[in-house]
């Protein structure tokens, strides 16, 4: 059972408050699959199954309150938790993985925070690591903040709208399309027709040119 029709089985209630909780869980660390859970609900809205603004609302407390989390725990833990935690998951927290996040702190500092919402690994690693790294927690915030809204409800809308716009694409496709699918059957028909014909055809037959044979005593 894919993940969008298990939230269908599921009162809409629970689709939100599942939606707020992976992403929190995931936020403070944990690998868990929060984006695919938000894409998911967000198309279930489309549907009119759950309400977009919920869904958009609840994604983005739990991005906030799991990075909040997050980053407490990688401040208390330090560098100490992310070795215990390398050894249990090698390939999220994995020498390579932090070195290449702390990289990142380091170059762009707090806009790795509200940047780091929009890609898989830091999305996982931005709260503790800004913890660890003693980023100032306002900055922290204001970054997590700005950054948990526009990627949650930046990304509910857009697949929303694509969900609208697509359903209503394909209920018109019915006639249209399958005069366009017709019509370029007959085309593509036509088209392999010749080229078989002309390949079938004779070549034409080649002048024939004298030779003279030597032979060798």
């Amino acid at each position: 059972m894919h993940v969008d029709e298990w939230l269908q089985a599921i009162p809409a209630t629970w689709v939100y408050v599942l939606v707020g909780v992976i992403i929190a869980l995931e936020s403070l660390g944990i690998p868990l699959p929060g984006e695919i859970m938000l894409v998911s609900a967000a198309l279930l809205s489309s549907q009119g199954v759950v309400s977009p603004v919920l869904v958009g609302v609840y994604a983005s407390a739990g991005a906030i309150v799991g990075d909040s989390i997050g980053y407490f725990i990688g401040y208390k833990g330090g560098a100490p938790l992310f070795d215990r935690l390398g050894r249990r998951f090698p390939r999220h927290f994995g020498p390579e993985q932090i070195a290449k996040a702390e990289r990142l702190f380091h170059r762009y500092g707090v806009w790795a925070v509200f940047f780091g919402r929009f890609v898989a690994l830091l999305r996982i690693l931005v709260g503790p690591l800004a913890g660890a790294l003693r980023l100032p927690y306002w900055r922290f915030l204001v970054a997590n903040v700005s950054g948990g809204i526009v990627w949650a409800g930046g990304t509910t809308a857009a697949i929303y709208y694509l969900g609208v716009v697509a359903d209503r694409w394909l209920k018109g496709f019915s006639w249209a399309g399958l005069a366009l699918a017709v019509a370029a059957g007959l085309i593509t028909t036509v088209v392999v027709k010749r080229r078989l014909a002309r390949a079938a055809a004779p070549a034409p037959a080649a002048p024939q040119r004298s030779m003279s044979v030597t032979s060798r005593e």
